[in-house]
């Protein structure tokens, strides 16, 4: 491990510290103490109350992370996709029952019969874009699907075609394809690139100027490189060489922390989407997932908290983006390493924050008596 790596540190001091909830003073050591390497921004009823950044974007020259570093937010992708679908069937342009082959009239094989609704929650039956589930495979056989330069049109038709391999509907399988076929939907159906989709319904309106989908030759400022720890080297290394827009509407964009906020405050407060097609993006269905988001119910201290999440992982990028929607708590982080279980860390957190937040409930009722 570099020992530089966990040197530098942005604290930006933390927004109305007597009266957070939010347990900043856990964050800060947790992230210290796990050599989390990212940036970390918290909100509490829309006002942020977090945000520090640790280690480095670049190891090799040691360039700190700060709160302007973009990162790979990898599945994160997957709730930008969810909202352009669920826009376009606002507008009446995309029915969410209609078929695959409703809109792709030349998909092959049997798979076309999943509708829009089995693509969104993962239920569509189709084989799974990624065979590669080790790195030991990745090292020596390389990842096809991501190793080659490839369009979205090629995606389609050389990872994400073919017969079925479950009945539509009936099981959750978590699968990159199934992204991959709504992004190709999207353009056939509006008749633009998916970026230019993502660029005039969801990044200009929100004034989101530092997320994008990154091409291979294309420089992006401040862009975090991403490290996996190979346990064969035990060290850090950088992250296997790939094309990251063959991740496309699956898991291909990048954004810095403010900006992943900044969407995530639209999505919640209605400006993406009307009531109704954000209640359906966050009804859970198989796994207690919705549409390219996880909403499940979590107790804590013997209450029920409802939560919405969206993490994401691509080799050393890690991300979440957690919402506790009761307590009004919103939690992006966003790593170039794969140090941190971003899961566990952010269920600590909602964990911690509802504890304090009870407690400093039971201080007033009890300072008013």
């Amino acid at each position: 491990m570099n020992k530089g790596f966990c040197r530098f540190v942005l604290l930006l001091a933390p927004l109305l510290p007597a009266q957070a909830a939010v347990p900043t003073d856990f964050i800060a050591r947790y992230a210290r103490e796990h050599r989390f390497s990212g940036t970390i921004l918290a909100q509490e009823h829309g006002k942020p109350v977090f945000r520090q950044s640790f280690g480095l974007a670049d190891i090799a020259f040691g360039v700190p992370n700060t709160p302007d570093t973009a990162y790979r937010i990898a599945s994160i992708t997957k709730a930008y996709t969810a909202v352009l679908v669920l826009q376009l069937a606002e507008q009446g342009r995309l029915d969410l029952h209609k078929t695959i082959r409703d809109y792709l009239p030349d998909y092959a094989g049997s798979g076309g019969r999943a509708t829009l609704h089995q693509l969104l929650n993962h239920t569509s039956g189709l084989p799974n874009f990624d065979q590669v589930k080790d790195l030991q495979t990745a090292l020596t056989q390389g990842i096809p699907a991501y190793q080659k330069p490839a369009t979205s049109a090629q995606l389609l038709t050389n990872f994400c075609s073919g017969d079925r391999v479950a009945e539509p509907g009936a099981v959750f399988d978590y699968n990159n394809c199934d992204y991959i076929v709504l992004g190709r939907i999207l353009e056939a159906v509006s008749g633009q690139r998916y970026e230019q989709l993502l660029a005039e319904r969801i990044f200009r309106p929100l004034g989101l100027k530092h997320t994008g989908l990154p091409r291979q030759g294309v420089i992006v400022p401040r862009l975090a490189r991403t490290y996996m720890f190979r346990e064969d080297l035990n060290a850090l290394a950088d992250d296997l060489p790939v094309y990251a827009e063959n991740w496309y509407a699956a898991g291909s964009l990048y954004a810095t922390a403010d900006d992943v906020l900044a969407f995530a405050n639209a999505l919640f407060g209605g400006r993406l989407l009307k009531p109704a097609s954000l209640a359906l993006m966050t009804t859970p269905g198989l796994d207690d997932y919705g549409y390219g988001v996880w909403s499940y119910d979590m107790n804590i201290g013997g209450r029920t908290q409802h939560v919405v999440k969206r993490p994401g992982r691509i080799m050393g990028a890690q991300t979440q983006l957690f919402r506790l929607v009761d307590a009004d708590i919103t939690l992006v982080l966003l790593a170039n390493t794969d140090a941190v279980d971003l899961d566990e860390f952010a269920a600590e957190i909602a964990r911690r924050t509802v504890a304090r937040g009870d407690a400093k409930q039971r201080n007033r009722r009890g300072s008013a008596r």
